[in-house]
């Protein structure tokens, strides 16, 4: 299941689409209204959406692969459900722990009304989502971008960072991998080497580059060890 960020579409997504369907997976690559409606709904919508089109396609496991805010949504859906039939889960350019961007920018007229309930929720504050989430309960790799196009909202950021997220922010505890690659937020999701390590770590649970940071095992006690066999 695909899904992509704040003020996106699915077309965004497209050549990983294309990519991983000539790799052999069904893809379910999945629109929604994300300057519509707060990270809960959203999260409810797309997910839900993207499972009962797996669902129609016999799928026994699913995953997923995020890009920024398609992350948040993973996260807050399965902070409510069960992840039984998760195997593995890959978000580009995530604000695990939130983006600088929407603190400095979110009292700015105009911001709301571009980025909608959802982009106002993405702040570094511990009331907002990223940081009420917790620790992830799948087995989640994590790629960060250290480009950015953007070098105004740049200025508001920690360095590295690809223009919207960290790269210190993208991590989040009870990820399998982490790998940071010379990418930028808007474009990452089709970039040749991002799809690349997306499909390795599909395959083996784990990223190809030998930068890559390896975690064998989960902080969360809740869940037992789903990061150990890599």
């Amino acid at each position: 299941m695909l899904l992509h960020g704040l003020a996106r579409s699915s077309s965004s997504m497209d050549e990983m689409e294309q990519k991983l369907t000539r790799a052999g997976y069904y893809v379910a690559n999945i629109d929604y209204p994300s300057t519509q409606k707060p990270i809960s709904e959203l999260a409810e919508i797309a997910v839900n959406d993207g499972l009962n089109e797996c669902k129609k396609n016999d799928a026994n496991s699913i995953n997923f692969v995020t890009h920024s805010l398609g992350g948040i949504l993973v996260r807050q859906y399965y902070k409510n459900h069960q992840p039984y039939n998760v195997k593995r889960v890959v978000m580009l350019g995530p604000p695990n722990q939130g983006s600088e961007v929407i603190d400095n920018l979110k009292d700015t007229p105009g911001f709301e009304l571009m980025n909608g309930p959802a982009g106002m929720q993405l702040g570094t504050r511990e009331i907002d989502i990223p940081k009420s989430l917790g620790p992830v309960n799948f087995d989640l790799g994590v790629i960060a971008g250290t480009r950015s196009i953007n070098l105004i909202l740049s200025t508001f950021l920690p360095d590295p960072d690809d223009g919207k997220v960290s790269v210190e922010s993208a991590k989040v505890e009870g990820m399998c991998g982490f790998i940071s690659l010379p990418v930028t937020h808007p474009l990452m999701m089709g970039n040749n080497e991002v799809i690349a390590e997306v499909a390795y770590f599909l395959r083996y649970g784990r990223f190809r580059n030998e930068a890559a940071t390896i975690n064998h095992l989960s902080t969360d006690p809740k869940v037992d060890g789903f990061c150990a066999d890599h």
